[in-house]
This record gives C-alpha cells, sequence and structure tokens, in this order.
C-alpha cells in the first residue's frame, strides 16, 4: 500500500501544479497545460493521465486519515 500511496501522491502532485500552470497561463494568455503539451497528440494517453490524477485524488481522500501521520491516532496538531 505504501507504493500506491507514493503513486497517487505523485499524480495528484502533477495534476495540482498542472491546474495551477492553466490558470496562470490563462491570465498569462498562453496554454500551460504541460499535460496537453507534452500528450496532446494521444488525446487517449492524456485523458488517461487525467483519470488516473482523478482516481489518486479519491483514493488519497478514502485513506488520508490512516496515511497521515499528522492525523493519525494519538498524533498532536489539528486533526480531522
Amino acid at each position: 500500500m505504501k507504493s500506491l500511496h507514493g503513486i497517487t501522491f505523485i499524480l495528484v502532485v502533477v495534476g495540482g501544479l498542472n491546474w495551477g500552470l492553466v490558470a496562470l497561463g490563462s491570465y498569462l494568455g498562453g496554454n500551460w497545460n504541460v499535460v496537453n503539451l507534452l500528450l496532446g497528440q494521444w488525446s487517449g494517453v492524456e485523458n488517461l493521465v487525467y483519470l488516473l490524477v482523478g482516481l489518486s485524488a479519491i483514493s488519497l481522500i478514502v485513506s488520508h486519515k490512516r496515511d497521515c501521520r499528522a492525523c493519525g491516532s494519538g498524533a498532536s496538531g489539528m486533526g480531522m
């Protein structure tokens, strides 16, 4: 499960950075969608990446409380 958590974390970070670049690019008048720039000619693969990012986000939402050191049982801090 540790490797799945690592993969989902990386995909969510990639997705978040991509969304940030898309927004910044729209303000500055450019196409900064990195996934599209890298995989645009392969729309099926691009859609698969977006699907994997979404599924990774769902996986992290479901497993966050169990995997997060700050939110786990006995942890100090805000907790959730």
